[in-house]
């Protein structure tokens, strides 16, 4: 009688312990959190327009991610900021670039994402200041934010967060979209369209030197728009988001400083993606930018990346940077 309960208790454990390790291969498998452990075979940046910043940047980004980890992994042109986390959310992408104000706005459901909230995205960190530039060139006879009032102006592409940083500016000048004739034009058309005379001025909310802007100024003497400091002061105090910058002399041969206001770009990451993959993503763009050509690149800075991030970090990328002993500014 003793040998058969033995054996019926010992039968029960071998069942149980079958059941536990299925469970726990399972949960590994998923990384614990519905995270999937798999390496994937291909990844794909979302970039802006070819003639932003971010696109020049993903390029070398996307070298630099399949040479450290084996994944194939391509640039792909986009409408920038808002449309990449509507595209990381639908599964377009893995990694995005896009502006911290609007990477804020996705997960938090708010303004162009009401109704819509992005609960599938986490940072891998900030980069550097996306400057926003009001261009124009001489010939136009506009000198002030209040001078684009009736004016032809290029607020961005559609799903860019340049249309939201307009209309702040706008109000923070008393002003609304309502009182410029809006034009939802990439980089590469307001620059186009302001050489042909379509169009009087144009948001560019990327870094500088931005390439069109660049183009532009090889043809056409460029005035950047300045904003005053009164009103970048109401801007940062409702939007804590911006700071204050400034696009230096001789950036588009400027003969001064032009004050302005800055938002910051950062990366973000589908939120599934496995802790390993995203740690290896992070370790070999922030030990690599030695190589990438832009100008841009002197100004990101691991230690600077969880500055102003606003969103959560991803796991993967926390691991690096604790490693580095990196903490967010207080």
């Amino acid at each position: 009688m003793k040998k058969r309960k033995f054996l019926l208790f010992t039968a029960l454990v071998l069942v149980l312990s079958m059941v536990l390790s299925a469970c726990g291969s399972s949960s590994d498998e998923k990384g614990g959190e519905g995270k999937s452990q798999e390496k994937p075979k291909f990844m794909s940046i979302l970039t802006g327009g070819t003639g932003g910043t971010y696109f020049p940047l993903g390029g070398a980004f996307a070298k630099i991610v399949s040479d450290a980890t084996g994944i194939d992994t391509n640039a792909e042109t986009t409408g920038a900021s808002a449309e990449n986390m509507q595209s990381i959310k639908d599964g377009k992408g893995e990694i995005a670039f896009t502006q911290t104000d609007i990477a804020s706005y996705a997960t938090e459901g708010k303004l162009m994402f009401d109704g819509n909230k992005i609960d599938n995205i986490k940072a891998i960190g900030t980069l550097y200041p996306e400057t926003i530039q009001i261009v124009t060139t001489e010939k136009s006879g506009i000198k002030s934010v209040d001078d684009l009032k009736g004016k032809k102006v290029s607020i961005g592409a559609p799903g860019s967060g340049t249309a939201a940083n307009a209309e702040q500016i706008l109000e923070a000048y008393g002003m609304s979209i309502d009182d410029i004739k809006k034009q939802d034009l990439s980089f590469d058309e307001s620059v186009n369209g302001i050489k042909d005379g379509n169009i009087d001025a144009a948001f560019v909310t990327a870094g500088h030197p931005t390439a069109a802007v660049e183009e532009l100024s090889a043809t056409e003497k460029v005035v950047i728009v300045p904003i005053d400091a009164d009103k970048a002061d109401k801007l940062i105090e409702k939007y804590p988001y911006y700071a204050k910058e400034v696009v230096p002399t001789g950036t588009y041969k400027l003969g001064s400083d032009v004050p302005t206001v800055a938002v910051l770009a950062m990366l973000v990451v589908k939120a599934d993606l496995s802790d390993e993959v995203v740690y290896d993503i992070t370790k070999s763009i922030f030990e690599n930018l030695d190589q990438v050509q832009h100008a841009k690149a002197k100004q990101i800075k691991p230690e600077n990346a969880l500055n102003g991030v606003g969103i959560d970090v991803h796991p993967g990328a926390q691991k690096y940077f604790d490693e580095k002993g990196i903490k967010a500014a207080e």
